[in-house]
C-alpha cells in the first residue's frame, strides 16, 4: 500500500508543479489556456486520491495526528509531497 501511496504522490507533486510553473504562466502570460485544461482534470484526480490514500494510510499504519496532518498539508505546497516521500517512506 506504500508503494502506492509513493507513487500516486509523486504523480500528484509533479502534476501540481506542472500546472503552477508551466501550465498557468502559459494560460495568462501566453494567453494559451489548452495546458491547464489538459492537466488540470488528472492533478484533480490525482490530489483526491493522495487525501483519500493518506487518510486510509494513517488508520492503517496507526500513523500520529502530526504526521497525517504533515502528509495531507504537503499536498498543498509546491514540492511538498517530495519533502514528505523523502522524510517519511524513503528508506
Amino acid at each position: 500500500m506504500i508503494k502506492i501511496f509513493r507513487v500516486i504522490s509523486f504523480l500528484e507533486g509533479t502534476s501540481y508543479i506542472l500546472l503552477l510553473f508551466v501550465a498557468v504562466p502559459l494560460k495568462y502570460y501566453a494567453d494559451n489556456p489548452q495546458l491547464v485544461k489538459l492537466l488540470g482534470m488528472p492533478h484533480g484526480l490525482l490530489f483526491v486520491t493522495y487525501v483519500i490514500m493518506s487518510i486510509i494510510n494513517s488508520r492503517l499504519f496507526k500513523w500520529s495526528a502530526s504526521k497525517t496532518f504533515q502528509i495531507l498539508i504537503a499536498s498543498l505546497l509546491p514540492f511538498g509531497t517530495y519533502y514528505i516521500d523523502r522524510k517519511y517512506f524513503r528508506n
